[in-house]
């Protein structure tokens, strides 16, 4: 096994989660100290091993390149399930006769562009790092990966359904309902939660609809790790870092400043929390000049019962609970405060979220119900 550094290109390049997107990329120009924790990255196959064995909760499987021709039939054109710029996903199915002591399961194959850079052999390790180390039910499983001469690969669970992205703005899928889209922002929302509060917390940097992915049951898991940070830890207030992520979701202090906090991350979910409810992209140039900027266009109509009405997807076609909507909607405008210090926490919003489930029964109405009994 060749050393899986040295052979790729220094060239920079940012990580695409779908070719389609009409969100472009936001990179700054270089820096000197691009990330501070360049030195704990494994830069060579051993140290990835290492990092393998110590996986902690979740173990990962070094799978050979030739193993992975024999999972997706030599990469057959057919077995492609997406792409963007940093390669191709395709569908795969590890087999019971592949190799002793690993499971028959279906995958996706995501192959990084060997051509692409140290910049992408970066990303791809954040990858390995994050969910090697990370376990959670909203959080995308890594089953393993590759580091094989100039091969990049990450092998994860399948996720039959796809991204938000894809079905909230598919033309031919039906429509999700409204306590669809509540069970997938109260999915991703925990899997928020969870890396703000694991015990070296960590910023996602880059939560769109195009990284949530979701199962058969609409269940969301956060997918695409390449931009995720470290956060601050002890008397630190932010991380400074390159400016990374993609346009219409990024928080505007971020943009400006490099500063990167949690409160980035909820800016992030606000924007995703808002397509839910208005069924439009953060940024879509096909739209009437004013309208261009989801967040600038609909923002003001958030709070107010009146007009709020006017910015709901019409393809929910007024299924929808009007205090529910009401509540989401309120959430998102908190979420989008200018000012990072005005938003709330992601567990905030988990619990905010919690009652919008259908199904659910807020604990004030029970109590009541209990005392009329």
């Amino acid at each position: 096994m060749g050393n899986c550094m040295h052979r790729w290109k220094a060239s920079i390049f940012i990580v695409s989660s779908n070719a389609k997107s009409e969100s472009p990329k936001i990179q700054s120009p270089s820096h000197k100290e691009e990330y501070k924790d360049d030195s704990k990255m494994p830069s060579n196959p051993e140290e990835v091993e290492h990092l393998r064995k110590d996986s902690g909760s979740n173990p990962l499987i070094a799978f050979t390149f030739e193993e992975l021709k024999t999972i997706t039939d030599d990469f057959r054109p057919d077995r492609v399930l997406g792409g963007g710029g940093f390669g191709r996903v395709y569908n795969g199915f590890i087999t019971e006769d592949l190799r002793e002591g690993i499971q028959p399961l279906q995958v996706a194959v995501k192959v990084h562009d060997g051509e692409n850079s140290f910049q992408g052999h970066r990303e791809w390790l954040a990858e390995v790092i994050f969910l090697g180390q990370l376990s959670h039910p909203n959080l995308v499983k890594l089953v393993g990966y590759c580091c094989e001469d100039d091969h990049r690969v990450l092998i994860y669970e399948y996720m039959p359904r796809g991204s938000v992205e894809n079905n909230l703005f598919s033309r031919v899928l039906p429509p999700l309902s409204w306590s669809t889209r509540m069970k997938i922002a109260y999915g991703a929302a925990k899997g928020l939660a969870f890396l703000h509060e694991a015990a070296k917390p960590v910023i996602y940097r880059d939560f769109k609809t195009s990284n949530i992915l979701l199962d058969m049951d609409y269940n969301a898991k956060l997918s695409d790790f390449g931009l995720a940070k470290d956060g601050p830890v002890g008397d630190e207030s932010h991380v400074s870092t390159r400016i990374m992520g993609t346009r219409g979701y990024a928080a505007p202090e971020y943009i400006l400043t490099g500063h990167l906090t949690a409160s980035s991350d909820v800016y992030s979910f606000g924007v995703v929390l808002l397509e839910l409810l208005t069924g439009r992209k953060s940024l879509e140039k096909s739209r009437p000049p004013r309208e261009q900027n989801l967040i600038e266009w609909a923002t003001p109509m958030l709070s107010e019962k009146k007009r709020l009405t006017n910015i709901i997807d019409p393809k929910l076609e007024g299924d929808y609970p009007s205090k529910g909507i009401h509540k989401a909607a309120m959430l998102a405008y908190h979420c989008l405060n200018r000012n990072p210090k005005a938003r709330p926490l992601m567990r905030d919003i988990v619990d905010a979220l919690e009652p919008l489930q259908e199904g659910e029964v807020p604990v004030a109405s029970v109590r009541l119900e209990e005392a009329v009994i």
